[in-house]
């Protein structure tokens, strides 16, 4: 594995620094406070053709893999818009991979090309109330009919559903006790976010207030059939591509608002003098954002050696769920010490840490708790009997 960064892949870390440079601290900063999803950047993202940045070159993407979408990603976080900027794009990241490996030719025609233009926005109705984690146990249901299928059933914590056009929507299409197991029966389809037939609800949130959290009351949507992704009955096999993506972006994009809330840590302690000396001069400041250093640089480490394994066709489970547990936990620790370090003015809008403390806070609990991973960790990778 190679610790640099490539020509190819420093090129991509500077233009994409570049467009983030355009939206400065006052604009996300306006953003969280008015909530207003942020278009000028998502504009920017796609002008540059960054949302295609993992799409085949075939349908408008650059046909790059994880190791370039981290690099791309772990740039945007560690911009001032940090989970919102973030957020507001990396759906497009990794949320299609389903339809690039599984979809039909004409489905890839007709759907990926607007997603690397950032023409359409697409949305994950994935979570449920009543599931959370346990996926075997939605029950959203797809039924079928002459001309498809007519969904009913109900979604939370979909991202920008607000904003978007289509879903990428999980459904049981055959009872769960008719199914071997409790994750077979689920079918996966990508569809019109159409409002005829979708209540969608705002969830008032904690942070990442620019980017809408929603749930989604789903009432007898159409499905034609030719939205139905891959075979009916495996739409959890086939999104379990795209989980071990997600996993190690959100890992380095929780590293890049960590590096973010040190580097501002590290000026704050340079400038602020107290009693007569700059507070960075005092060890009890200096060595917890000397060990946020370390802890960022590992889990930068094994996010990228997890994005290596996954673009060599490698097994990286244990290694995807790694990167996401210690960037999660290095990002939180450094934008926590940050505002620490601050003292007072930490809790102060102005400065910003606090708005990258909330935000940062995402990676810990989504899109798989910290728990979780420790429990696959301990059966995938010591043999340890499962414990859920």
């Amino acid at each position: 594995m190679e610790f640099s960064l490539t020509p190819e892949r420093q090129a991509i870390r500077d233009n994409v620094e570049k467009v983030c440079a355009d939206f400065a601290d006052d604009y996300w900063l306006e953003h969280d406070r008015t909530g207003e999803f942020p278009d000028a950047f998502y504009q920017a993202m796609a002008n540059g053709g960054w949302l295609g940045i993992t799409l085949p070159e075939a349908y408008g993407g650059s046909g790059l893999g994880v190791i370039e979408a981290a690099v791309m990603m772990h740039a945007v976080a560690g911009s001032p818009g940090a989970m919102s900027a973030a957020s507001g794009i990396h759906i497009h990241i990794f949320g299609a991979n389903s339809i690039t490996v599984f979809g039909t030719g004409e489905q890839k025609a007709r759907w990926l090309p607007d997603l690397a233009k950032g023409k359409v926005m697409p949305c994950f109705g994935i979570t449920e109330p009543d599931a959370g984690l346990d996926t075997g146990n939605l029950t959203t249901r797809a039924e079928r009919t002459n001309k498809g299928y007519v969904v009913h059933g109900k979604k939370i914590w979909t991202t920008t559903a607000r904003q978007a056009d289509k879903i990428l929507l999980l459904a049981r299409t055959t009872p769960r006790e008719d199914c071997k197991r409790p994750t077979d029966g689920l079918s996966l389809f990508y569809t019109d976010l159409d409002r005829d037939y979708c209540d969608v609800r705002e969830i008032d949130k904690m942070g990442r207030k620019a980017i809408d959290s929603n749930e989604v009351f789903i009432d007898g949507l159409p499905v034609a059939l030719d939205e139905r992704i891959g075979e009916e009955g495996k739409g959890f096999k086939y999104l379990l591509h795209s989980l071990n993506p997600e996993r190690i972006v959100i890992g380095i994009e929780a590293v890049g608002i960590g590096q973010n809330a040190l580097a501002r840590a590290t000026r704050y302690a340079k400038d602020r003098v107290v009693f007569g000396r700059p507070i960075g001069q005092n060890q009890a400041i200096q060595h917890p954002l000397a060990k946020n250093w370390i802890e960022l640089q590992a889990a930068y480490l094994m996010a990228m050696y997890a994005a290596q394994l996954y673009d060599s066709g490698e097994p990286c489970g244990p290694e995807a769920n790694a990167a996401k547990y210690l960037g999660a936990e290095a990002g939180f620790a450094a934008c926590t010490q940050s505002v620490m370090t601050h003292g007072g003015m930490g809790y102060a809008k102005e400065f910003h840490v606090e708005r990258l403390m909330r935000e940062v806070l995402i990676a810990r609990i989504a899109p798989v708790s910290p728990a979780l991973i420790l429990c696959h960790i301990a059966e995938k990778v010591l043999g340890l009997p499962k414990s859920y």
